[in-house]
C-alpha cells in the first residue's frame, strides 16, 4: 500500500502519479502489486486520495497493470455508501478488500454495514482471494473479540 500523504492541487497529483508510476515500475520489478487506498477524510483530514472515483482515475492514467485499489469497505461507506455496487464497478481494478465495523471502526459484527450480504455478494462476483479485517478491538484485546470470525465463515 502506496500512501498517497497529505496535500491538494494540481502539482500534488502530478507529483503522487510520478511517485506511483516509479513505484510501480520498481515493484514489477519483482513481481509485487501496488495498492492504493482512499481514506475517509474524517480520520484522514487533508489526505489527498479519499474517493474510490479518484483512485480509478489515477489506475486507469498510469495503466500499470500492477497498480490496485484496495477497497477498504469501512473508508468507502462513509465516504460514498452504495458498497455493492461499487464492489461490481470497481471489482476489475481491486487488489484488496478490507472490513471493519462503520463508524466505529470496531469488529465487523456491528455497525451500519450488514457484511455478511456484503461478503455473499463479492463471492458472488467471484472474489476469491482473502479478505482482510483492519479494526480497532472495542473490548481492547484482539482476542477477546474474535468472536465475529464465526459467524463469517463460509462466506
Amino acid at each position: 500500500h502506496v500512501l498517497a500523504g497529505v496535500a491538494q492541487g494540481a502539482a500534488a497529483e502530478a507529483t503522487y502519479r510520478a511517485n506511483l508510476a516509479e513505484a510501480c515500475d520498481l515493484a514489477a520489478a519483482r513481481g509485487l502489486t501496488v495498492l492504493i487506498e482512499p481514506l475517509n477524510a474524517r480520520d484522514a483530514p487533508g489526505y489527498f486520495l479519499s474517493r474510490t472515483g479518484h483512485a480509478l482515475a489515477v489506475i486507469e492514467a498510469l495503466a500499470r497493470p500492477n497498480l490496485r485499489l484496495m477497497f477498504d469497505v469501512y473508508h468507502v461507506q462513509i465516504m460514498e455508501g452504495d458498497l455493492t455496487r461499487r464492489l461490481s464497478a470497481l471489482l476489475p481494478v481491486i487488489g484488496h478488500v478490507q472490513i471493519a465495523g462503520v463508524p466505529d471502526r470496531g469488529e465487523p459484527d456491528a455497525g451500519e454495514v450488514d457484511f455478511r450480504h456484503l461478503l455473499a455478494h463479492l463471492a458472488g462476483l467471484g472474489w476469491t482471494a482473502p479478505v482482510g479485517a483492519e479494526y480497532r478491538p472495542r473490548s481492547g484485546r484482539t482476542e477477546d473479540g474474535l468472536g465475529w470470525l464465526q459467524a463469517f465463515r463460509g462466506l
